[in-house]
């Protein structure tokens, strides 16, 4: 496959107003909405979704676009191993209804790409469209041989090889491998105890 700089690109129509940083904590309310508004409050039932509940994403593979300070975009990689190969899975990716055509989810997959590179990850694989995808080398022909943990259409399995035949050999389930995300500490439970202290 083309080194990811030779994939031909054209930038959003106003890339000036338009930034693409690492993910904050401050975010998350907003990328949380974003996804709702996007994919529908039911989008945890997703297949996907399997390899992604209880997983942290990939170290400094999360990232935000944000546009006159309010964010509309967002995208995270994460840890997978595709039938006996590490891979990352792309997804979701959304951004804002009023922002579609602009260019700006373009923009947000080339920077994830360039990013998981520029850290030696070899693959990427995703469900999504495949002539939307297409454009970025994500194709069917190194997945042929991988399953998802749900329901899932064959041609919308995609895989790109950041390093020539990083997908060789490629068979069977994809599953999750990434850390655990970190439990939130219940408040209730921590408040009680406080209050027991102060009592005793």
């Amino acid at each position: 496959m083309a080194p990811l700089g030779n994939i031909p690109f054209a930038p959003p129509a106003d890339a000036a107003a338009l930034a693409i940083r690492p993910e904050r904590a401050r975010d998350i309310v907003a990328r949380e909405a974003l996804l709702d508004a996007c994919f529908g409050v039911d989008r945890q039932q997703r297949t996907c979704q399997r390899l992604r509940d209880g997983r942290a994403p990939a170290e400094g593979l999360s990232f935000s676009a944000i546009r006159n300070r309010r964010l509309i975009g967002t995208v995270r990689l994460w840890h997978v191993n595709a039938g006996g190969v590490p891979a990352l899975l792309l997804g979701p990716l959304a951004v804002d209804p009023s922002c579609r055509g602009s260019g700006f989810g373009a923009a947000l997959v080339r920077h994830a790409l360039a990013a998981a590179e520029a850290r030696g990850h070899s693959a990427v694989i995703l469900l999504g469209d495949a002539p939307y995808y297409g454009r970025f080398g994500f194709s069917t022909g190194t997945t042929g041989e991988l399953s998802l943990p749900g329901q899932f259409e064959r041609d919308r399995l995609l895989g790109l090889e950041l390093r020539e035949g990083a997908l060789d050999g490629a068979w069977g389930m994809i599953v999750p491998t990434g850390k655990l995300a970190p439990q939130p500490k219940p408040r209730i439970a921590a408040r009680g105890r406080k209050l027991a202290g102060a009592a005793a």
